[in-house]
Parts: C-alpha cells; sequence; structure tokens
C-alpha cells in the first residue's frame, strides 16, 4: 500500500480512524472474554470447552468477513480468503479431534496457529504503512512459534488446553496496542 488511506467499495476513503481500530477493539475484548472461559473450563474435554475451542475460529472467520468488507479493493482480499478457509477448516477439525482427546484439539491448533499466524504476517506487512502493525507482527509471528509449541505440547505426557487462553490473551493485546496505534496515527492526520 502506498498511502495511510484505503479505497472502500462504495469509493469512499476509508482512514485508520474508521473500521480496522473498531475491529481490532472487538477482537481484543473476545480474546480476553475467551481466555477467561477456556481458563475455567480447560481442564477437561466438555461440552463447555469444546463449544468454546470450536466458536473461537468461527469468530476468525466473521472478523476476516468484516475486515474483507471493509478493506477495500486495495486490501489483503486474497490473504483474508485464506484466513477465512483456514479458520473454517480449523473449527471443523476442531469439533472431529474433540472425539480423540485433548491431543487431537492441541494438534489442529497449533497447525491452525502456525498457518493463521503467517497469513496474519503477511496481511500485517502489506499493511504496515497504515501504522500499528508492528504489533500484528509480532503476533503473526509469535503464533507461528506458539502453533510450534501446542502440536510439541500434544506429544507430552500432560496435554493441557490452558495454554491456548494465554495464547488468545497475547493475540488480544496485540489487537489492542494496533487498534490504539491505528487511532492515535489517525487523530495525527485529522
Amino acid at each position: 500500500m502506498s498511502t495511510s488511506v484505503e479505497a472502500g467499495r462504495s469509493g469512499t476513503l476509508n482512514t485508520p480512524s474508521g473500521g480496522l481500530p473498531k475491529l481490532y477493539f472487538v477482537r481484543f475484548g473476545f480474546a480476553i472474554v475467551w481466555a477467561v472461559l477456556v481458563a475455567l473450563t480447560a481442564s477437561t474435554l466438555g461440552p463447555v470447552s469444546i463449544a468454546l475451542l470450536v466458536i473461537y475460529p468461527l469468530f476468525d472467520v466473521v472478523a476476516a468477513v468484516v475486515d474483507f468488507r471493509t478493506s477495500g479493493a486495495s486490501g489483503p482480499r486474497v490473504l483474508l480468503y485464506v484466513n477465512m478457509a483456514l479458520s473454517l477448516l480449523t473449527a471443523v477439525g476442531v469439533a472431529v479431534a474433540a472425539a480423540s482427546g485433548i491431543p487431537g484439539v492441541l494438534r489442529v491448533w497449533g497447525a491452525w496457529a502456525i498457518t493463521a499466524g503467517l497469513v496474519q504476517l503477511f496481511v500485517a506487512v502489506r499493511r504496515y504503512r497504515l501504522g500499528g502493525q508492528w504489533a500484528m507482527i509480532l503476533s503473526g509471528g509469535i503464533s507461528t512459534f506458539a502453533g510450534t509449541g501446542f502440536i510439541l505440547m500434544a506429544a507430552g505426557p500432560k496435554a493441557s488446553l490452558t495454554g491456548l487462553a494465554g495464547y488468545a490473551t497475547l493475540g488480544g493485546i496485540f489487537f489492542l496496542i494496533s487498534a490504539i496505534r491505528l487511532r492515535q496515527r489517525a487523530s495525527k492526520v485529522n
């Protein structure tokens, strides 16, 4: 992107003070609430914890759809399509893997964290000139390492879902930082 302004679908201009910071604030709030609920239910795979594990990637699909609709023609549309597909497949994969236990869920979640982290990294690099994207770059990079950790944890004797709460919390904090930075940049432009 060559400027900090993106062309919207209707020909209007969307500045960083528009949809992206709002979406990032919502993603922060969701991640924190989700992390608390997972931390409270992560000791076993029951109906509530399974529902939470499926809801998280489904929320990611919804967030990618909102991002897609607000990013305009110059936005990272192909990458957002990839993210939607990965997250939808993950929701199904987690639901299926839950039948085999926590290690299966961690393997699916880990694969998603790696691939979605790479997509997030590429989207953030593409949006770098918008400002506030260094947090998204870090988040994408850390997600790939965390995903590897989840896969390795699945092979261990004490596989646990509690690490997913920390993963979501850290991701939420990165969304918050990016949202704040985008708002600050927008206020300087205006």
